[in-house]
């Protein structure tokens, strides 16, 4: 997910989308879709432990909002093929404080959800990770820090991290040649009152000492970078195509 900002490669959600993708499973559905490339109902049903009933008529609503299409250069049998319309989302945070109960329940939905897949797809690379040759063990990352920064700081902070991962997109071999990569960034200020012991984490850099700045707060920031394998195999993806930058 991507704080609200002009880039055609992610879909901006308006009240009316937010509350269309704003379910745990089409928010699985579209980020299956994102990261592994086109794929029938019956083929995310399998990957994804559902009915291939539900799966349908999820992706059914998410065509409704925009969010998936028709793969009309696969359909070659009975069963469509869905694919992703876009390679990710952003959400302006105003919907967080909506004055429409609605709009703010569908974000705080939409923005948990995108953080218990994060927490899955961590949990999923710890458990495999010994599965993996010793380069890409090597190459994983799972660190955690502490700043304290200014709202205006923490705004630059995101958008220099952010411009930082775009610059190796150029750097992505042929799909064929390569296992994805997961990549994550999280940046959120911590209230003064939280704990910020950041234990279990593989790296953790110490938290600066507190003050009475009225401007400035903790922030925390996690980073969690590694290999990750597709569910199933699917069709190939198109060169160049990207994940999500959540949620999903």
């Amino acid at each position: 997910m991507h704080e609200h900002q002009p880039d055609s490669r992610y879909r901006p959600l308006d009240p009316r989308s937010l509350r269309g993708i704003a379910h745990p499973l089409r928010l699985r559905l579209l980020t299956a879709l994102r990261h592994d490339g086109p794929a029938t109902a019956s083929q995310l049903a399998e990957s994804l432990g559902e009915s291939s009933g539900a799966t349908s008529y999820h992706l059914r609503q998410l065509a409704a909002h925009g969010f998936v299409e028709d793969a009309p250069d696969l359909n070659k049998g009975r069963e469509r093929w869905w694919r992703a319309s876009t390679e990710g989302t952003s959400i302006d945070h105003s919907m967080f404080h909506s004055e429409d109960p609605a709009v703010r329940g569908a974000a705080g939905l939409f923005i948990q959800e995108v953080a218990a897949q994060h927490a899955e797809e961590v949990s999923g690379w710890l458990d495999t990770a010994d599965e993996w040759p010793e380069q890409w063990r090597r190459a994983s990352d799972l660190s955690d820090f502490t700043l304290r920064l200014t709202p205006e700081a923490a705004r630059e902070l995101n958008r220099e991290v952010h411009a930082l991962i775009e610059s190796y997109r150029d750097r992505e071999p042929a799909p064929e040649d390569t296992d994805e990569l997961d990549f994550e960034r999280r940046a959120n200020p911590q209230h003064p009152e939280m704990s910020s012991n950041p234990e279990g984490s593989a790296r953790s850099a110490p938290a600066t000492a507190r003050t009475d700045a009225d401007r400035a707060a903790q922030v925390r920031i996690h980073l969690h970078a590694f290999p990750r394998t597709p569910r199933t195999a699917r069709a190939p993806r198109a060169p160049g195509s990207a994940t999500e930058g959540t949620p999903p």
